[in-house]
């Protein structure tokens, strides 16, 4: 009596401590690995990440339409992707709560068999946001179906009369709240009652119901289209199809939308297929077949597997452990295999240039295994800010249109603009590219702040406060932006703001054609506007290099005297040195002189070329080996190392 007692007590604990490790695996992974903070920021990439703003305006305007209430309440639980501990435990919850309504469903309809299936919904999502793709409003509209699901299965009643009473109740509310994703609550209902329960007349009833109470409460009550009124929240192709990046993972979407009904309908045609079975056994007076895979060991005749399934069927610890072990191996593979670490990198990298986290930055931008121009314009920042853009800047695949990103091929390259425009001074310019912004993306808090910040530097202060206002409303800019309001209540012109000031002293006032901000000139109006902009010195400088405009580098040398240098950076040196040598001039260098190391690395690079016999293509491959990181080897090849 006492073993039997603690073979069921191990069996009673075993699922449950199983779920519960399987879920603490599943957060540390979501919060370690995936970061869901790189998916709040949206690297530029994320366009349908929502807003969310605090007070009863902005709400209201989600309780005039069916699915509205969730989409408001996604919104909430969304800008906590902020904190990537809160955001994976946000979605770890998700995860268990799909694994519940799963398990009752297998339960109610007693289907225990099969209730391994139950972790094939938390791993859908997993790979979801494996991914870095954002499909939470219909992943939670799902999930609310799925919970009101429940809810019918564990009221329903044998009254034919109430149970249509529940239905259609519970019909009308998953509608206002969840949109089309009530038709998933609607087909497993009508599957339940048709096939488990064979009431006909009741499913039929139902079908009918699912099928006209959208039009009747999303059409003619709110006033939505009929489109919207069936589908709104369903992962249907023209709900995502002007969010590129949404696009993604589309596929694990519908399969996670699916599955339940799949099953649903799957058990219950092996229960018909059974019954009809057991059925013509019986008229043949033949013994039932038993539905368990297990009786195949009855048939067999390999005493191994026999012993092997008995000790299976026999062993609670066994079977659990077998069990844990598959589930974490398939777990494993899943997550691993689906993890998409290159486009993780990309979003660190973004993430890290907004917070200006530089060296963390250059350490990514250096794992990033591909050419990726984006990349390399945010690299360029990080290497300006840790001093060595004059040093590092060709041990990056860098190409002339690098540095500023123009032209249709960048137009989703707002982020990456703006964060330079910004560091340089170009006001005006980062200001249009942050109304582009919010057009592509909506108000986000990030481009709000960018808005209300351009606003104070160029003294538009009432345009600042309506950016800071609405900042105001948001759950983590708030403190940001009030500060910011009651500073301007005290010092409208902000004359002791560090940041607002110093950008005032860089903007350049007078207005230009659009061509200025295509070549150097733009650089030079800005030292010429503020000689001690540093950074639009050292732009204007890795400009000439890039397009080999040695004369203008060499003529703007005498800067490094005015801006503290206290030697020339290496590029500089090579391409003064290249200059020299070309025209037998001399450079004004100020009080700096080129160092003998530099002197030494252009005698050896031409003592290899000519060893060649000045051939170009002889000498690439061992010129690049050793100098492939400085401007004698780039003024020569380019970035790519060919001719």
């Amino acid at each position: 009596m006492l073993n039997s007692s603690r073979k069921l007590s191990v069996q009673n604990l075993a699922a449950p401590a199983a779920s519960l490790l399987f879920f603490i695996f599943y957060y540390l992974f979501l919060w370690l690995k995936v970061q869901p903070h790189l998916i709040y920021h949206g690297g530029g990439v994320i366009t349908n990440f929502p807003v969310f703003f605090k007070g009863w305006d902005f709400c209201r305007e989600f309780m005039l339409y069916p699915s509205g209430p969730l989409e408001y309440f996604s919104a909430f639980l969304s800008q906590f992707f902020y904190y990537s501990w809160a955001g994976a435990f946000i979605l770890t919850l998700q995860g268990w709560l799909l694994f519940i309504c799963t398990g009752c469903f297998f339960k109610v309809i007693n289907a225990r068999w099969i209730y391994w299936t139950r972790f094939i919904p938390p791993l859908f999502l997993l790979i979801i946001y494996n991914q870095y793709t954002y499909h939470f409003p219909t992943t939670i509209a799902l999930l609310a179906s799925l919970l009101f699901v429940c809810l019918y299965l564990k009221i329903t009643i044998h009254r034919t009369a109430l149970n249509l009473v529940l239905f259609l109740a519970l019909s009308v509310l998953v509608h206002a709240i969840a949109g089309g994703a009530f038709l998933v609550f609607a087909a497993i209902c009508i599957i339940y009652e048709l096939i488990f329960k064979r009431r006909w007349l009741m499913g039929a009833v139902f079908l009918l119901s699912a099928a006209v109470i959208p039009y009747l409460e999303g059409v003619l009550i709110f006033n939505v289209t009929p489109i919207d009124a069936y589908t709104k929240l369903l992962p249907t192709p023209w709900e995502i199809i002007y969010y590129v990046a949404s696009r993604r993972m589309i596929k694990i979407v519908y399969l996670l939308y699916i599955f339940l009904p799949a099953m649903a309908i799957g058990l219950g045609f092996w229960r018909i297929l059974f019954d009809a079975i057991a059925f013509v056994s019986k008229q043949h007076n033949k013994p039932e077949a038993a539905p368990d895979l297990i009786a195949a060991e009855q048939k067999t005749q390999d005493k191994p597997v026999k012993s092997l399934l008995a000790w299976y069927r026999s062993s609670a610890i066994g079977r659990r452990s077998v069990e844990f072990t598959t589930l974490v191996l398939v777990a494993g593979t899943v997550a691993f295999f689906s993890h998409k670490s290159k486009l993780k990198t990309f979003f660190e990298i973004e993430y890290y240039a907004y917070h200006k986290m530089w060296p963390q930055l250059i350490e990514a931008s250096n794992s990033y295994k591909e050419h990726n121009r984006t990349v390399i314009n945010t690299t360029l920042q990080a290497l300006y800010y840790t001093d060595r853009l004059g040093y590092d800047m060709f041990s990056y695949p860098i190409q002339p249109d690098t540095m500023f990103l123009f032209g249709q091929r960048y137009l989703r390259a707002d982020s990456q603009r703006i964060e330079t425009f910004i560091n340089l001074g170009l006001i005006n310019w980062a200001d249009h590219a942050v109304g582009e912004s919010l057009e592509k993306y909506g108000e986000r808090p990030i481009i709000l702040k960018r808005a209300a910040l351009f606003n104070l530097v160029k003294g538009r202060i009432a345009a600042a406060k309506i950016y800071l206002t609405a900042l105001s409303k948001t759950l983590f800019y708030s403190k940001w932006a009030n500060n910011y309001l009651e500073r301007l209540q005290q010092d409208p012109n902000l004359s002791t703001d560090q940041q607002v000031q110093r950008l005032r002293s860089f903007m350049i006032e007078k207005d230009y054609t659009g061509l200025l901000y295509k070549n150097k000139n733009m650089l030079l109006a800005l030292l010429e506007k503020n000689s001690q902009n540093r950074m639009a010195f050292e732009y204007l400088m890795g400009w000439c290099l890039l397009h080999g405009d040695i004369e203008e580098l060499v003529n703007n040398l005498y800067r490094l005297d005015e801006l503290g240098y206290s030697e020339i950076p290496r590029l500089y040196e090579e391409a003064a040195l290249i200059y020299i040598t070309n025209t037998k001039k001399e450079v004004n260098l100020g009080s700096l002189r080129i160092s003998a190391a530099s002197r030494l690395r252009l005698k050896d690079y031409l003592h290899i070329y000519n060893r060649y016999g000045a051939n170009k293509r002889a000498a690439v491959d061992e010129l690049k080996k050793k100098y492939g990181d400085s401007f004698l080897f780039y003024s020569m090849y380019g970035f790519s190392g060919v001719d």
